[in-house]
């Protein structure tokens, strides 16, 4: 592959090396002529600057590393969307790295990145061992962690134990007394949050709860955690899901496997808000997370961290709403 180069754009144009140059340098000085002769001859070749030659002369870049495990999957397909739009508006490269959660596939993925000289990384899933925050700090490399408490790292956390206590409260209020939360075996620190306060709530206020897990976090889990509840024992007849994956697969084994109807029989409320949540076949009640409001934070603590290395780890935390549809419609 061969791309249009300085010194093509320069011959046509009749000017020197230099002066290509000078024309795509911020702030450099050449003449208005000569600005134009060049942009003319650049715009006929089809030429650009190469940024990764530049980023080597100045041993940084503009590329910002995306870290996720499974970044097509649910609310998290919204939010690195969401995040690669925001950093691209910053001027920003996006570099997604789809790796696994242990440690050494994050190390690998931080490794490749600061080889690359990204500016930044963005953590969207996993938890990095302290080394990774070491060797971040040695390099000057910011972090953001994002949905996780992280006190090396500047973080944006959603408000995961308001909105799960408000769904416990909204349950009790509604004359719900058969509680039940659907969450995962995974355990991320997200799901485990939500499930502890749902049932911490309930228990405040004199309920019990079945618990019930998937293996993931996915619609194949709330099946398979759906058909625990209804199977044994005493059915719910409210259930809050850790997110609205967990909740969907709930919903098609309620109606399909065991004939019930919702919210008549059993009320749902959900977490995360993805669109196929107001979906007709669905109409979830759930929490709305905001992606582009989560991906705004996180850029603006990267760029914050930038401004001012030294300052202490900041933590923006974004509160989800409740959103009301058909499958719990509120007391």
């Amino acid at each position: 592959m061969r791309f249009v180069s300085a010194e093509q754009v320069a011959q046509l144009a009749g000017v020197s090396r230099s002066a290509v140059s000078r024309t795509f340098t911020e702030g450099a000085s050449v003449a208005p002529a000569t600005r134009e002769k060049v942009l003319k001859a650049a715009e006929e070749l089809g030429y650009h600057v190469n940024d990764l030659a530049r980023g080597v002369l100045a041993n940084q870049s503009r590329l910002v590393g995306v870290v996720a495990t499974k970044p097509e999957i649910g609310f998290r397909a919204h939010l690195t969307a969401a995040l690669t739009k925001a950093l691209i508006r910053r001027g920003s490269i996006p570099v997604l790295i789809n790796t696994g959660e242990t440690e050494e596939e994050l190390l690998a993925a931080q490794k490749m990145l600061i080889g690359h000289r990204a500016e930044a990384t963005v953590i969207l899933s996993g938890s990095p061992p302290a080394s990774f925050f070491e060797l971040a700090q040695r390099n000057g490399q910011p972090l953001v962690v994002i949905g996780r408490a992280e006190p090396d790292a500047d973080r944006v956390l959603a408000g995961n134990a308001e909105a799960s206590r408000e769904a416990a409260e909204v349950f009790v209020a509604a004359g719900h007394r058969r509680l039940a939360v659907i969450g995962s075996h995974s355990a991320t620190p997200s799901i485990a949050e939500r499930e502890n306060a749902f049932v911490a709530a309930a228990h405040a206020a004199g309920f019990d709860v079945r618990i019930a897990h998937g293996r993931d976090s996915d619609y194949d889990s709330g099946i398979i955690a759906a058909r625990t509840l209804f199977a044994e024992g005493q059915r719910p007849d409210a259930i809050f899901c850790a997110n609205d994956l967990l909740a969907f697969g709930a919903m098609d084994v309620i109606r399909q496997e065991f004939g019930l109807t919702i919210p008549e029989d059993v009320a749902l409320i959900g977490f995360d808000d993805v669109p196929e949540a107001a979906w007709l076949s669905y109409s979830l009640t759930t929490f709305r997370q905001d992606p582009a409001a989560i991906a705004a934070r996180a850029v603006m603590l990267l760029d914050r961290r930038q401004q001012n290395p030294d300052e202490p780890r900041a933590c923006e935390r974004v509160i989800p709403q409740l959103v009301f549809r058909k499958s719990f419609a509120g007391s």
